[in-house]
């Protein structure tokens, strides 16, 4: 069954940014991972939520998002999205 990952995030520092920008793609892929929505700027059409970009990743299984998630060689590059946005992050399983 495939897996999504989810992230609404507002960029406070887009400098600070452009490095997990230009590495995070690498990691995506090492993992089977690919873009489905890439850093948009969404429509809100009911409810409150109100994200200023939005990202959905698809993973073949939700095993690969989860290793995607705990490599090891990645932490740093979380902490780059950590400091220099504001974000939340969920993860779905899809339908079969």
């Amino acid at each position: 069954m495939k897996a999504y990952l989810v992230l609404d995030l507002s960029v406070n520092d887009f400098g600070g940014f452009r490095k997990y920008i230009a590495e995070i793609p690498a990691f995506i892929a090492k993992h089977s991972g690919k873009y489905l929505v890439q850093g948009v700027q969404p429509t809100t059409i009911e409810g409150d939520w109100k994200p200023e970009r939005l990202v959905i990743i698809e993973f073949p299984a939700r095993e690969k998002a989860e290793a995607f998630l705990s490599d090891p060689k990645i932490q740093d590059l979380f902490k780059v999205r950590h400091a220099t946005t504001t974000s939340k992050l969920v993860l779905a399983d899809g339908c079969t």
